[in-house]
């Protein structure tokens, strides 16, 4: 039975061949909608993916057997262009809701399946690229230009080039149109990008060892702000919080709500808490564990303590009432000091401190000389 259904639908263990497609590009979309009958008869919309991150979408007006991983020429102002489908179905209606076209014109039409004198003019088209970018650099330079060209895609047919620069403020660029035109003899569309767009078009790997989430599923970029890095008692060094594109890492929003929530539950730094042996001050907490560090110094780490969240609140409450309890601790015991541990290996690195032992040497026997046999 499994085999015949791995004969019908092309699917084993529920992935399905069809729904993968193409994994050399950036954000690809797994569509999971892809071996469900009947997916493709509920809209003609497909979403096409060009170079890089950009993205579009076109109605499928001659009722082509299309599926994600078919390289298709599409519609395009002037002529036509050359991308790969990504996704057919109702998957591509929902991901057209989220790219918030303003107007049906933005939808165009799916002309065909590439055929081989379209594939060669597309590869044509690639091969200039590079060194049109490197050109357009000198010439934005040789204008005197504070703008820097970050990438140049051509369309499929060689009749237009976008352009994506990065510029921080107002750029007059109507005589690098010019010049431009007159040098590479096409259409020129000028595109301005950010930082975060330049390092989604550029790829590339983060501190976390994995592809950049700008390259691989991010569209939409949110601001993030140091005050993510404060909520999640993350050290504020530029050096560690700046990601790929030198901007503060989106993924320090990932997980700052739930520490916003957790930190509620904690009390609030700037609170003594005074006990029959000494006053302790906050040092560090563990805010999704709900686990907090007290000194005995306010300054330095001295004589640290750990306690629960909930036994920080119920001393808070006794010096409220003008009682003191014996110690932090529940149970009076003081938590016993230990060596530096190394997180990566969870061992006490203390041990590199300790003296070895000496192995006592045994006595070795002379070279040369063996047990001898003396004749009586």
């Amino acid at each position: 039975m499994e085999k015949e259904l791995l004969i019908k639908t092309g699917c084993d263990r529920g992935l399905c061949k069809h729904a993968v497609g193409r994994q050399d590009r950036q954000l690809n979309t797994y569509d999971w909608l892809a071996d469900v009958p009947g997916n493709t008869d509920t809209t003609d919309l497909v979403e096409v993916q060009f170079k890089h991150t950009r993205k579009g979408y076109y109605h499928n007006v001659n009722n082509l057997p299309l599926k994600k991983g078919d390289i298709v020429a599409v519609e395009a102002n002037p002529g036509h262009d050359i991308g790969v489908v990504s996704l057919t179905g109702r998957l591509a209606v929902i991901q057209m809701k989220k790219a918030n076209l303003k107007s049906a014109d933005d939808i165009r039409r799916v002309y065909r399946i590439a055929r081989p004198i379209d594939m060669e003019k597309y590869q044509e088209a690639k091969s200039r690229e590079h060194a049109t970018m490197i050109e357009s650099r000198q010439i934005a330079k040789g204008l005197g230009l504070q703008m820097k060209i970050g990438d140049v895609e051509y369309q499929g047919d060689c009749n237009k080039a976008i352009f994506y620069y990065i510029a921080d403020e107002r750029v007059d660029f109507r005589q690098l149109i010019k010049d431009l035109a007159a040098t590479f003899h096409v259409r020129i569309e000028m595109k301005q990008i950010g930082a975060r767009q330049e390092a989604g078009l550029i790829g590339g790997t983060g501190p976390c060892g994995r592809e950049l989430c700008c390259a691989t599923w991010m569209k939409n970029f949110v601001s993030v702000g140091t005050s993510a890095a404060r909520h999640q008692d993350i050290s504020l060094n530029p050096q560690k919080l700046a990601g790929m594109c030198a901007k503060l890492k989106c993924c320090l929003n990932y997980e700052v709500d739930d520490y916003v929530e957790a930190g509620r539950r904690l009390p609030a730094k700037d609170i003594q808490l005074q006990t029959q042996d000494a006053d302790y001050y906050y040092f560090k907490a563990d805010i999704l564990a709900g686990l907090i560090t007290y000194s005995t110094d306010k300054n330095i780490a001295a004589n640290l303590e750990t306690i629960t969240a909930e036994r920080a609140k119920q001393i808070i409450e006794m010096n409220r009432q003008g009682e003191k309890p014996v110690s932090l601790t529940a149970d009076g015991a003081k938590n016993t000091p230990q060596g530096p541990v190394d997180l990566a290996t969870q061992e006490n690195i203390a041990r590199f401190d300790r003296a070895k032992k000496k192995k006592k040497k045994k006595p070795r026997k002379p070279q040369g000389q063996g047990p001898r046999n003396h004749a009586q």
